[in-house]
């Protein structure tokens, strides 16, 4: 029987950590070697992270990311490895070397490129013309890169059509909520559609706005998964590949053999194959089963498991934190608590990425906060075991008015005075931050922010947003998630059953001024994820007037958005490099 095995790095790097990187890579070549792995990969520009962006406009970054790839292959002896970083010859290609026993055989240059959402690789990379498949002992192997595999007929196509029979797709992949599954999906019709076996390596990690999920995949010639990584979590996943049951699928499936003839015959491109290589000792030692033993031999193989969306974005949220405190040099993390649901999920989500211990939740009660929100800010607390704080803000809030009593003579009182104390409440934060090194946690929801339910340098200050991408309906359905596995009231009840209010005025409730949160997020849905007209929004059954008032706040707001801190991405549209709007802007529908 010919077979192969194959090992999948699913590692978390940091972009511009060269050194770190490649020590990383390197230990893990070890730990496949240990394995008696055959081909070990890693993740797309493993050696640089991704995306590295500007960092790729400086020479000396460049050279140097080339030179950790040599330290890289001198540790390859007795074993293949395909690893992702940056080549730079005419130009400068997003690249995958595949490299054996101290050599570099050879690179393949990604070929599409995307540019589009929070993609820019346009902007940098050069586009790859050329393929190879590359025979190693008994397996003829295909490499391609993220983007290339998502089209229909691209390089897994003509690599599998010229011959290989394993393709290894080393990715950087963004998360979503959703995504793993519709990547899931999407692989393994690409390798049944080429009755191939495809190894989809995928990043794991937050990296600035952007959480990477891994959850990368085995999956064989049939479509069938036989293998997968871990979600959020650095995984190594070993599986060996019967490379003569790709061969009988082949033979018996006349898709195959029509399109390699209509391939041969309409001249297109074969690929050489490069010179063989053979592999290590192998070391004998099962692999782990990943998959429940068939009770039928004629039944296909069928591996399910339970989908919760909410456990998939909570978990998505807590490494985007802890990963970008960690990766900036911060370790801890100050957080206001106003009592409300936000500052309670944000809180929990920041107890859960770096610990109790590292998290300060502050109380800055003024004229308006009501007892029942101090109270539940204490009790969450209490909850957490983090260390709470009260610094009022009144005093401050009284000064600010005398200070203004000239300038704001024969008034009213409204929004400016309202932002006043969101602002004071920002400034103590930052003063907390500058003091003691705290990395500030803002607060506010994707439904405050789309309609500009923020205060700018207030409550919108700080170092990262990390609920900015989540809606309001979904920030109570992770709240609960959140509870449902704690087993009790972790966030109180009461915060999650009183109405939603900023307490900068009397009996102030958020549904003064905006619809329902459940319509709200409906209308922000269709015009910000999926680009929905004004009119298309009102055929969906809503109010045209509510519609036209919500749509002028969204565009109306732009510039708010524009100065808020960087908010993880959860959802398939985030503001941000995700959605890129002018401020000034006239047009609306």
């Amino acid at each position: 029987m010919r077979q192969v095995r194959v090992g999948l790095a699913q590692i978390n790097v940091t972009v511009g950590d060269l050194d770190g990187n490649t020590q990383k890579i390197i230990d893990y070549l070890h730990r496949a070697r240990n394995e008696g792995v055959d081909i070990v990969s890693f993740p797309e520009l493993a050696v640089t992270g991704y995306p590295p962006q500007d960092l790729l406009l400086k020479p000396q970054f460049l050279k140097d990311n080339l030179a950790c790839l040599q330290e890289i292959v001198k540790e390859t002896q007795h074993i293949a490895a395909v690893v992702g970083f940056v080549d730079r010859e005419d130009d400068i290609y997003n690249a995958a070397a595949i490299i054996h026993n101290g050599k570099l055989l050879g690179v393949y240059h990604k070929v599409y490129l995307p540019n589009y959402g929070v993609f820019d690789e346009n902007r940098y990379f050069q586009s790859g013309i050329r393929n190879q498949i590359f025979q190693i002992n008994d397996c003829v192997l295909g490499m391609n890169i993220c983007e290339d595999i998502w089209y229909p007929g691209g390089p897994t196509t003509l690599q599998a059509l010229s011959g290989a029979e394993l393709i290894i797709n080393i990715s950087a992949s963004p998360y979503y909520v959703g995504k793993p599954l519709y990547r899931e999906h999407m692989i393994s019709v690409r390798a049944a559609d080429n009755v191939v076996v495809v190894a989809y390596n995928n990043l794991v990690g937050g990296q600035d706005r952007l959480i990477f999920d891994g959850y990368s995949l085995v999956v064989n010639q049939a479509g069938q998964v036989l293998a997968r990584g871990k979600l959020f979590e650095e995984d190594f996943i070993v599986t060996d590949i019967n490379l003569d049951d790709v061969v009988r699928t082949k033979l018996n499936d006349s898709r195959h053999r029509k399109e390699v003839l209509n391939l041969k015959l309409s001249g297109g491109p074969t690929l050489p194959k490069s010179v063989s290589i053979s592999p290590p000792e192998r070391i004998t030692r099962p692999v782990e089963k990943k998959s429940p033993p068939q009770v039928n031999p004629f039944l296909p193989k069928v591996w399910t498991f339970a989908y919760n969306p909410y456990k998939e974005v909570y978990e998505a949220l807590a490494l985007g934190v802890r990963d970008y405190v960690r990766k900036n040099g911060f370790s801890q993390a100050v957080i206001g608590l106003s009592g409300g649901i936000d500052s309670a999920l944000t809180a929990v989500i920041a107890v859960d990425a770096i610990g109790g211990e590292n998290v300060l939740g502050v109380s800055m009660p003024g004229r308006y906060s009501s007892q029942a929100s101090l109270d539940d800010a204490e009790q969450l607390a209490r909850n957490l075991g983090i260390d709470y704080k009260v610094i009022p803000i009144q005093t401050a809030f009284d000064a600010y008015l005398e200070t203004l009593a000239e300038a704001f003579k024969g008034t009213p009182q409204g929004v400016a005075e309202e932002n006043i104390q969101a602002r004071i409440r920002g400034n103590i934060l930052m003063a907390l931050s500058n003091k003691f090194g705290y990395l500030v946690l803002t607060t506010g929801n994707k439904s405050e922010l789309s309609v500009g339910y923020a205060t700018l340098y207030g409550d919108m200050a700080g170092g990262l947003a990390v609920i900015s991408d989540v809606p309001k309906t979904m920030v109570y359905a992770l709240a609960e998630y959140r509870n449902s596995v704690a087993g009790y009231d972790l966030i109180p009840k009461s915060t999650l059953m009183k109405p939603p209010s900023a307490e900068l005025r009397e009996n102030q409730r958020d549904m003064d001024t905006l619809p329902d949160y459940a319509i709200l997020d409906g209308i922000l849905h269709a015009y910000v994820e999926e680009d929905k007209s004004l009119e298309e929004i009102v055929a969906l059954g809503y109010d045209r007037d509510m519609v036209m008032d919500i749509v002028r706040r969204v565009d109306g707001n732009e510039y708010k958005r524009q100065q808020a801190p960087p908010g993880l991405k959860v959802t398939s549209k985030a503001f941000g490099p995700d959605r890129r709007f002018p401020i000034t802007n006239k047009y609306r529908g």
